[in-house]
């Protein structure tokens, strides 16, 4: 196998963060003020209610698959 394929290979095993991780050291990314803010409101919990709303229409089959 070659270090290409090895790489895409463990890439499909990385955690969503981790990949984003990886494509903002690929890209040279770095997160603005605004995706700072949007973690810090996601750790603080802000975000739970709508989590929970959506979790719920999933579940109730309310939500139709995107594009």
């Amino acid at each position: 196998m070659s270090t290409v394929e090895e790489i895409k290979a463990a890439f499909e095993t990385l955690s969503l963060s981790e990949r984003a991780e990886v494509a903002r050291f690929v890209n040279g990314w770095h997160d603005d003020d605004w995706d700072e803010q949007i973690k810090r409101d996601f750790d603080a919990g802000k975000f739970a209610r709508i989590l929970k709303e959506v979790d719920a229409d999933i579940e109730a089959g309310r939500l139709e698959e995107g594009p």
